[in-house]
């Protein structure tokens, strides 16, 4: 009688088995990726957004406007805006104004920002120059600067000299408040880091108390440009014969109130372009600190 042998299972597949596993549908739940709610729901464009309220503005006026509730002694349409505004433009009256106007604010800009920071700086960084500085400061910026007009007009005459210390004046305060809060804000343990890695006190100052107070310095020279233009406004009314300030003057004399209106949105649209430019240069120096910038 003779005995078979069954021959040995021989082994596996690797590939085989591999294969069947990929093949096995997955028994555990199924991931879902989160997805955030402000990604989920429908984006408007942005630029739209933010033109949608001054389309609002500009329709309602035109609509009160043309019903007779604002007549045209009182405030004239936008239509009738727009053709003065091309009328003042077509001469060049506009254009001049503009750029004399320009200047004298960035004249007054420049001079009350180093003014401004210079104090702030010697205030900030040395206590006696806050004993020495700070409390004076203090007292001079609860006196209005338009008080101080008649003193301007005695002290430096009728021309240019007092319109730009005006501006000047204006401008100094919200820089100096603003950069000497952002020296004292910086943290204290980053001064202690900088001094145990052996940086010197010029060291700390460039790499630790410059940037950390650069946010509140951007932040008060977008002060300083609204009441740049507001000084402007009293400024260019002190015996002026040329500026945007001038043209509302003489439109006053003789009761335009368009010509009024055409100056006013020229001031708003400056001011406008200027804080869009500090926003920018905001963007731009700021890159190394993420910030929120809302939902």
């Amino acid at each position: 009688m003779s005995i078979s042998h069954a021959p040995p299972d021989s082994p596996p597949d690797i590939s085989e088995i591999s294969k069947s596993v990929e093949d096995t549908p997955p028994t555990g739940p199924e991931l879902v990726p989160i997805i955030p709610s402000s990604t989920r729901r429908t984006r408007v464009p942005r630029w739209l957004r933010r033109t949608s309220g001054p389309l609002a503005l500009l329709a309602l006026w035109q609509l009160l406007s043309s019903t007779g509730v604002l007549t045209k002694d009182v405030l004239a349409s936008p239509g009738t805006i727009a053709g003065v505004a091309r009328d003042l433009i077509s001469d060049g009256s506009l254009t001049s104004a503009m750029g004399v106007s320009l200047q004298r604010v960035a004249i007054g800009l420049l001079l009350g920002a180093v003014v401004g920071t210079s104090l702030a700086l010697v205030s900030g960084l040395f206590r006696i120059g806050e004993d020495l500085v700070d409390a004076s400061v203090q007292m001079l910026r609860t006196v209005p600067f338009v008080g101080l007009i008649p003193l301007f007009i005695i002290w430096f005459g009728i021309g240019e000299a007092p319109k730009v210390a005006i501006i000047t004046l204006g401008v100094s305060f919200p820089l100096y408040l603003n950069v000497y809060a952002g020296i004292r804000g910086v943290d204290s343990q980053l001064i202690e880091a900088g001094e145990s890695l052996g940086l010197s006190r010029w060291g700390l100052v460039r790499h630790v108390i410059l940037p950390g107070a650069l946010p509140g310095a951007m932040t008060g020279l977008r002060y300083s440009l609204g009441i740049a233009w507001l000084a402007l406004v009293f400024a260019e009314q002190i015996n002026a014969d040329s500026g945007i300030g001038f043209l509302m003057v003489q439109a006053r004399d003789f009761l335009r109130t368009d010509v009024i209106v055409v100056c006013l949105i020229v001031y708003a649209f400056l001011g406008l372009v200027a804080d869009f430019i500090v926003r920018t240069l905001e963007r731009l120096l700021l890159q190394w600190r993420p910030t929120f910038t809302g939902r």
